[in-house]
């Protein structure tokens, strides 16, 4: 019996096969919209990068240190403006490009997703897999909740992932949502 209904066979099949597809979606779209917001953010910080070339990197790491109440002549606030002091143009240009990239990167993911693409699969899996080793390495460097909570998400996000790919191809088909006929 499911949702009031007696079902025979073929029909409870299909039942269930729809059922299953309709969570697999949801935490599929769940991440997909992670993947986006990420994007986004990564975007949004690119321009914010973009925003400061011609512009006096000194003056606006000051500005931005007597936001935070922080005194120049602190020892990180020095090493903070000792690496502003490095910066050209050209080094603003090559990280505003990388986070374009990476922006794309994290759309077509997120994309690919949503629309229940296999290949999204592998990437989100491939991807999230990379990111393993150093969030273990900055855990057991300093460990605090957020580090943790970061890395138990994509944990979760990888053996999710790991599975669909693997029910695909136990269950034989191209994507891992066909529902079985």
């Amino acid at each position: 019996m499911i949702r009031g209904w007696v079902f025979s066979g073929e029909r409870l099949h299909k039942a269930h096969a729809h059922d299953r597809h309709w969570r697999q979606l949801k935490a599929l779209r769940a991440v997909a919209s992670v993947e986006f917001i990420k994007g986004l953010a990564v975007l949004l910080a690119g321009f914010g990068v973009l925003s400061l070339v011609h512009r006096d990197a000194w003056d606006v790491a000051e500005s931005f240190l007597e936001w935070l109440h922080v005194s120049p002549e602190a020892h990180y606030a020095q090493v903070f403006l000792n690496l502003v002091d490095q910066i050209t143009d050209s080094k603003l240009w090559f990280v505003a490009v990388g986070a374009l990239a990476y922006s794309c990167l994290r759309f077509v993911e997120a994309y690919g997703l949503w629309m229940e693409r296999a290949w999204a699969e592998w990437l989100a899996l491939v991807s999230g897999m990379i990111y393993l080793p150093f969030e273990i390495y900055e855990i057991a460097r300093r460990p605090d909740l957020i580090r943790i909570a970061i890395f138990l998400i994509n944990v979760a996000v990888v053996v999710y992932m790991a599975y669909l790919r693997w029910d695909a191809r136990v269950r034989g088909v191209a994507g891992s949502y066909q529902a079985a006929d």
